[in-house]
């Protein structure tokens, strides 16, 4: 049988504290405290890392019948499911755009923070952040003011932190504030420092004594958590035990085929020794005497694994895993009168969807706090003037699936002339940024029309002409 997990795998535990304010006096007593809950979140985080990468409980399994048989496959449907959701999520870059499309000005403050985004190649390191929060349930980012002051040079660096070398502490009253962020540093040495930041100040803590302490004006804990849910769940740890079960019939399935191949031989009323055992192996036939009184019979003994009870099992197993992590079907079914929508409704998709957009929000809630730290150092370096609520942040994703029923609904709704044509462009579902898409089509619509109507007016002035001069020519 499989080995059970030894760690408890209900998500991560959020760190709080009763200090609201937190200083050189209290920083190492809370730091303490802190160390005690995080060194379980550790330790789970270590364990599904682990285990997303293949190092599973059915490689320890101890077999007593026949040990010389014990397979020990890992079917990695965790690395799969894991691949799946980060890939889902953010298989196309985050967009950053302006929630009134009406001021230029905005739009062109948010080009320039595009353009620093893709300098600090921010698109690689979300992915990265995707990781671990699909599976370890939480994941930090870290920005910081840039040391050198190239103004080419974006003003910030972002940094995707190991999540099981840091954590944010909270107070424990309303709102929940983040006031200390720690990045823990193991150094060659065995010592490990603790880099602990708060919204003023930097404490760099060794041996219970801060060796350590400046003033920073970020004005905010640097490191902000990003978790997945609210549980801090990881994408396939809800079905870790499915997933155990799986390995084990697979595994199994393949020790009942080799038992098969090497089956047992079966002595009765035969008097064999070792030897003569041995003997039998290397030439293949053995001869013995049988009485009517004591009939003699040597034959194997060939239980076989039922195949199709079997796998019908690892196909239960399967669809119950894909169906609690949220994960389209693999069914392959088909039917002459399926539409997109059908097939999307149907293989599980929508499912799919609807789990992406319960992390869009988790992480629309980070990404705010991390671009209110990263504005202000652009402001403050950079000269940038723009603030976080006048952004939004724009998942890309399947924009073109079904895009024929889409542009249907697009077209339909603008001929409608009931409806305002800015709703149209947002309601379609086509577009990642429809302000702008609507800004962009009216200026083209605007353009189109005053083209028209100089044409009409040159064509107009045209047949004038050629009409006095017909008439002149009748005179």
């Amino acid at each position: 049988m499989s080995v059970s997990p030894r760690v408890d795998l209900t998500g991560r535990k959020v760190i709080y504290t009763d200090y609201s304010d937190i200083t050189a006096e209290n920083v190492v007593d809370v730091l303490h405290l802190a160390l005690n809950e995080h060194s379980a979140n550790q330790a789970c985080i270590e364990y599904l890392y682990n285990y997303n990468n293949g190092n599973q409980p059915i490689l320890e399994r101890q077999k007593d019948v026949r040990p010389e048989i014990n397979n020990r496959i890992v079917v990695n449907r965790a690395n799969e499911i894991s691949s799946f959701k980060v890939g889902y999520l953010l298989g196309e870059p985050l967009q950053y755009v302006s929630r009134d499309s009406e001021d230029d000005a905005i739009t062109d403050k948010i080009t320039q923070l595009n353009e620093y985004m893709y300098d600090e190649d921010k698109a690689s390191k979300d992915k990265e952040l995707a990781d671990w929060f699909t599976i370890c349930g939480t994941a930090y980012r870290m920005v910081l003011p840039c040391s050198d002051n190239d103004p080419d040079h974006t003003p910030f660096h972002i940094y995707t932190l190991d999540p099981r070398y840091t954590f944010v502490v909270y107070h424990n009253g309303l709102g929940n504030k983040p006031v200390m962020g720690v990045k823990c540093v193991q150094k060659s040495d065995t010592t490990t420092t603790y880099c602990v930041y708060t919204d003023r100040e930097y404490f760099e803590i060794e041996n219970d004594a801060v060796i350590k302490h400046e003033a920073h004006i970020l004005g905010a804990v640097p490191i902000i958590e990003y978790p997945a849910n609210n549980a801090r769940l990881g994408a396939f740890e809800v079905v870790i035990p499915l997933l155990d079960a799986y390995n084990l019939a697979v595994s199994d399935r393949m020790n009942g085929l080799e038992q098969f191949v090497q089956s047992l031989i079966k002595f009765v009323n035969v008097d064999i020794s070792p030897e003569q055992f041995k003997e039998l192996k290397d030439l293949g036939g053995i001869k013995f005497k049988s009485t009517s009184e004591n009939p003699a019979d040597v034959d194997y003994l060939t239980p076989e694994l039922n195949q199709s009870n079997t796998q019908q099992i690892l196909d239960d197993l399967y669809q119950t895993i894909l169906t609690i992590c949220g994960m389209p079907n693999r069914n392959g079914g088909s039917s002459t009168s399926d539409t997109g929508s059908a097939v999307i409704m149907r293989d599980g998709w929508e499912v799919a969807e609807a789990k992406a957009k319960d992390t869009e929000l988790m992480f629309k809630r980070s990404e705010k706090a991390f671009l209110k730290i990263a504005l202000n150092i652009a402001k403050t370096l950079s000269g940038l003037d723009l603030r976080a609520a006048q952004l939004d942040v724009r998942f890309t994703r399947r924009n073109y699936e079904n895009i024929s029923n889409k542009s249907t609904v697009l077209t339909a709704m603008l001929a409608s002339g009931k409806i305002h044509p800015k709703l149209a462009f947002q309601h379609c579902g086509m577009f990642a940024d429809a302000e702008l898409a609507y800004k962009m089509s009216a200026e083209y619509t605007e353009e189109q029309e005053k083209k028209a109507a100089e044409l009409a007016q040159k064509q107009a002035m045209a047949k004038g002409g050629n009409d006095d001069g017909s008439n002149g020519n009748e005179e």
